[in-house]
């Protein structure tokens, strides 16, 4: 507790009357905030004022710390006009454009964000590393790989464990071995450049030329040979294997056909998926799927599910008889196309097909 105000009025011979105690001091604006700040702070909350441009913040704590002593006469004329003007805000708004690009992030456009950043020349407000932690292990790898080993290096202190230990999976050894004996360097980094390091890599992520398409061409290639025909498919993929082998592969791990789900479907998802799809298209796909993998995969189905639906299902198979190739290659891909939307609704995972 500071006292040094009281006692100095004391050693002058100054008496505190009631009358200066009663009324409450004259106080500009920044020193109520300071005393709102101060008063909200002793009462346990987190108030975010790193969130604050960096200039409120100083001139905020230089003048707490020219406060001293507030009689509890003034304190409580603060707090009344501080509730009060709480209760008379209708709406808040952010900050600036920066304040405005974070809170309509993910509401207008990539590129006009982009754009009126670059225009504006103003960055995120916030933490930049938060940006960077929400990265996959992938993205951070290649920004790791185009940076100094130092920075390299603080980038990954800065990032939780696990993904750290995925981002050194997905680096090549020798840079991995460098980076992590970077860290051991890092001791002597100061905050600032802790944070400047960080300001610069989230830069990188705003001046990175924004994608017109979510998807990568693999993962859209793959979605589109997953609907069509078996004869398209395997002449698309035939013809992607002599232009560009490595293409071709990646989109060979998209395509996920009716031959696929015993490798690509867990067992007990199996009476999920009999839930999901039509049963006249689970009947006819069953009934064009005589050989091959498509045989293969009608009987996985099968032995997952109850005997007597099993039974049931034989029973509508040998009913339907002979199936146009087309309308089982089409029944097939509505089955598919059921199970991927289970997958997108999270009601089942399918299994990742490591490489040989």
């Amino acid at each position: 507790m500071q006292l040094g105000a009281p006692v100095n009025d004391l050693v002058n011979g100054q008496k505190m009357t009631e009358t200066e105690v009663r009324v409450p001091r004259s106080l500009t604006a920044r020193e109520k905030a300071a005393i709102v700040v101060r008063l909200v702070i002793s009462e346990g909350a987190d108030i975010p004022l790193e969130d604050l441009p960096e200039d409120l913040q100083e001139k905020l704590t230089q003048q707490m710390g020219q406060m001293g002593l507030v009689d509890r006469i003034t304190l409580d004329a603060v707090a009344a006009e501080f509730a009060d003007a709480l209760e008379g805000i209708g709406l808040a708004f952010p900050h600036g454009l920066a304040g405005a690009l974070s809170a309509m992030d993910g509401k207008i456009a990539p590129t006009t964000a982009a754009r009126l950043r670059k225009e504006a020349g103003v960055r995120q407000i916030g933490n930049p590393w938060q940006r960077l932690r929400d990265l996959d292990a992938m993205e951070l790898a290649e920004i790791a790989q185009a940076e100094s080993t130092e920075v390299a290096a603080v980038l990954l202190s800065k990032i939780e464990t696990a993904k750290a230990a995925e981002l050194l999976s997905k680096l090549p050894g020798p840079l991995a071995r460098k980076i992590t004996f970077a860290v051991s360097q890092t001791g002597g980094v100061t905050p600032e450049a802790v944070e400047r390091i960080g300001w610069s890599l989230a830069k990188q992520l705003d001046d990175k030329p924004i994608s017109a398409f979510e998807d990568g061409p693999d993962k859209r290639v793959g979605a589109i040979l997953n609907q069509s025909t078996a004869a398209t498919r395997e002449d698309v993929l035939e013809a992607l294997d002599q232009e560009d082998a490595v293409f071709a592969t990646s989109v060979r791990k998209e395509i996920f056909t009716f031959a696929h789900i015993p490798r690509r479907l867990s067992p007990r998802d199996v009476p999920a998926v009999i839930r999901q799809v039509d049963q006249a298209d689970l009947v006819t796909a069953m009934a064009a799927a005589t050989e091959g993998a498509d045989a293969d995969s009608k009987e996985f189905l099968l032995a997952n599910m109850s005997t007597r639906m099993a039974d049931n299902l034989r029973d509508e198979i040998t009913e339907a008889g002979s199936i146009k190739q087309a309308d089982g290659e089409d029944a097939m891909n509505r089955c598919i196309t059921a199970i991927r939307q289970l997958e997108t609704d999270g009601i089942l995972d399918l299994i990742i097909e490591e490489e040989d």
